[in-house]
């Protein structure tokens, strides 16, 4: 699966059960990003889709349960670290700001492979820069005989 992430500096996620900060041009920046793709997430985000879901959404509190290898998860509020194993890419739009936050993105991705993709003026924040992040290649295995 692929997930898209909203971040403070820091990797902060929420504070006090609430999002850190909301931007209506990185939604639409997010809808153009997975496209036609199937976009799944849970009601919580789904407020932040105030001109409407984009089609081929889906919402429901199972969302990353349901997801399948090219689907892509808008994550707010919920633990990541047991779908390691799942995640093959991550999209984060990083506020570059620090906010208070009391959750984390509990997901290691040390070792993974960070590529800068676009930097934008949001309507909320003026600086706002989303990155890939990708899984290593597994290494291949050797036929010692």
């Amino acid at each position: 699966m692929k997930v898209i992430l909203t971040l403070d500096d820091r990797f902060g996620m929420l504070f006090n059960r609430r999002r850190q900060s909301r931007d209506r041009i990185l939604i639409d920046r997010l809808t153009d990003l997975v496209g036609s793709r199937r976009l799944l997430m849970n009601r919580y985000t789904a407020g932040l889709f105030t001109k409407g879901l984009p089609e081929g959404s889906e919402v429901r509190e199972d969302f990353l349960y349901a997801a399948g290898p090219d689907d892509f998860c808008f994550v707010e509020n919920a633990a990541l670290a047991s779908f390691a194993d799942d995640v093959d890419e991550v999209y984060v739009f990083f506020w570059n700001r620090l906010y208070p936050a009391d959750k984390r993105l509990d997901l290691d991705l040390t070792g993974w492979t960070m590529t800068p993709l676009d930097e934008f003026s949001g309507a909320s924040h003026s600086r706002i820069t989303l990155v890939r992040y990708t899984r290593p290649a597994p290494e291949a295995e050797s036929n010692l005989t």
